[in-house]
């Protein structure tokens, strides 16, 4: 958030900081720390989904991407990719019928 307001509005950090009261230098300890392992596979969970989803050919909604992501060997909850699908702006196509 603070990273982002100063690349987007050149808004300065330390304003940034004051107003989310967080310390300047809790930021930038945190800014320059390594990825978390959580971090790590969350991102890597993403890049499965969206390789579903595209091989789907953007068919799939979030039932079917996690049965995919089971089949695969992840340990993931169906809630849990929805909102990863959500946060990726991925919405599967909703089935018509014909009549």
């Amino acid at each position: 958030m603070i990273s982002s307001c100063k690349a987007e509005q050149k808004f300065p950090y330390r304003a940034a900081c004051r107003a989310l009261g967080v310390s300047e230098s809790w930021f930038h300890k945190w800014r320059g720390r390594p990825p978390t392992a959580r971090e790590i596979r969350r991102q890597h969970l993403a890049e499965e989904i969206e390789e579903i989803f595209r091989d789907s050919g953007g068919t799939f909604g979030s039932p079917k991407v996690f049965i995919e992501l089971i089949c695969r060997g992840w340990r993931v909850s169906v809630n849990t990719v929805a909102k990863l699908m959500a946060e990726l702006g991925l919405a599967g196509r909703v089935a018509t019928s014909v009549a």
